[in-house]
């Protein structure tokens, strides 16, 4: 079957997506094991209008990825491609699963995966390969309903099968590796591209999935069941990377790589063993700051881990505690920094601004929290009740949400989002503001910032940035 992938054009105002979809790229990837000819349109780095590229390529089935901030980008998507022929469209990633009925009553979406998509993407292949139509579309290989999906029958009734299971260690490592030979790497930056300039493909990879915490703001799809690959799965992927793909730089997306100090340590000691240590690597997603110290930070910067980010999101115990369920305490975060210093380890702070129940006060602990830790980068955004998380059924139950459309989740544009009792916009989009001036325009910070080689490769577009967040647009 010929099959495109299309990742829908993000709306994000800053370069937080410039590497290919690790995703699309597994799916592309158990498609093209069963034979199938796969293409891939990254609406964020292709030149040609994806209704073109349907065209010259004539699909025979079309899979569609995308979080909140994409959604209403992937129903145009979905519209135009429909249009112009009755291929089956599947929709799939974070919103779709939180909010599977509202995407599976679009007329021009046949059916949405939920969760963890492999092995229901391929149950759906199989099924449509038949060519039968019908109810037999939505059936596996023993006539069995296909789990994790979500469509319309026959009646236009919106129908959900059971959800799937997570899929076993052992599936995970037998999988292929990522299609990355259909993504146009060229066009693609890097990873943290506020951070550096890399010279050369720059490419994540996935050590393990799921996370056994439920932090109020995360908009994980899947359920607390962590699972992670084997030092041998990971360092063959890692070495496939280096020395089939030449990488200048690898990021680890794990939610949550640390859960296992154990396996942390043997993980980095195979890689000093295989030679692997030449190519820096990143945390993208960051690492738990309670279970970080200096035998498991030293581990990874010997084998060649550059930075890391902690998830640090407030500077209250009392927001940390009972807001945002982070099962962290202020202390262990600072242990956690000081061990990455000590160690020399770069580091990226990630630091909430408005979340509900926030004061004026709450929130200055978290700015002067942050001026305290000093990291190489600290990230301020501000708070954004995604659907299907703790923060969003808060809002919706206490406050009111401000955005009129999901194109409005746009969580780096300096727009509060929602508003709570005691807790308005305004208060929270002027604090985000002055989070960003008192941590970077401190004199010792913007004499390190001018040391920096990239400060002045990426002046330019760290001068528009800058403006746009300390001034406003």
């Amino acid at each position: 079957m010929r099959i495109l992938l299309v990742n829908p054009k993000s709306r994000l105002p800053i370069d937080t997506r410039t590497s290919p979809s690790l995703g699309l790229a597994y799916l592309a990837a158990v498609a093209e094991q069963r034979g199938d000819q796969v293409q891939i349109h990254d609406g964020d780095v292709e030149e040609e209008p994806l209704a073109v590229a349907a065209q010259a390529f004539a699909p025979d089935v079309i899979g569609i990825t995308a979080n909140t901030t994409q959604i209403m980008a992937a129903w145009r998507d979905a519209e135009i491609l429909k249009s112009a022929g009755d291929v089956p469209i599947v929709l799939g990633g974070p919103h779709p699963t939180v909010l599977p009925e509202e995407s599976a009553a679009k007329p021009f979406v046949d059916v949405v995966v939920r969760g963890e998509g492999e092995a229901t993407w391929l149950e759906l292949l199989q099924a449509w390969e038949k060519g039968d139509g019908g109810p037999a579309r939505f059936l596996d290989a023993e006539n069995e309903p296909i789990l994790g999906i979500t469509y319309r029958d026959a009646e236009g009734e919106i129908v959900s099968t059971p959800d799937r299971a997570p899929l076993a260690v052992a599936v995970l490592e037998a999988m292929p590796f990522p299609a990355w030979h259909l993504f146009k790497l060229e066009r693609y930056t890097n990873l943290q591209p506020t951070v550096d300039r890399v010279l050369g493909p720059s490419l994540p990879i996935l050590t393990s999935r799921g996370c056994p915490y439920r932090c109020s703001y995360c908009s994980q799809i899947g359920p607390r069941r962590w699972r992670a690959r084997s030092a041998e799965s990971v360092v063959a992927e890692w070495r496939w990377l280096v020395r089939e793909w030449g990488v200048a730089e690898i990021g680890v997306l794990d939610d949550s790589f640390n859960i296992d100090r154990q396996r942390v340590v043997s993980l980095c000691a195979r890689l000093v063993d295989e030679g692997l240590t030449g190519v820096p690597w990143i945390m993208i997603n960051g690492i738990r700051a309670n279970l970080a110290d200096e035998e498991v930070l030293g581990a990874m910067v010997r084998a060649g881990c550059l930075r890391t980010a902690f998830g640090v999101e407030s500077g209250n115990q009392a927001i940390l505690d009972a807001v945002v369920d982070k099962h962290l305490t202020l202390d262990q975060v600072r242990s956690a920094f000081r061990a990455a210093r000590a160690v020399g380890l770069e580091t990226i702070g990630f630091f909430i601004i408005g979340l509900p129940g926030e004061t004026e006060q709450t929130i200055e602990d978290t700015i002067r929290f942050a001026i305290e830790l000093d990291p190489v980068v600290a990230n301020f955004s501000i708070a954004t009740p995604f659907p299907g998380t703790q923060m969003y059924d808060a809002v919706m139950a206490q406050g009111h949400i401000l955005a009129e459309t999901w194109d409005d989740f746009v969580f780096f544009e300096g727009k509060a989002r929602f508003e709570m009792p005691g807790l308005p916009a305004d208060l929270v989009e002027r604090k985000w503001k002055e989070a960003y001036r008192r941590f970077y325009l401190r004199p010792r910070r913007v004499a390190r910032t001018l040391m920096r080689r990239e400060t002045w490769l990426r002046l330019p577009r760290t001068a528009r940035v800058a403006w746009r967040t300390v001034v406003g647009s």
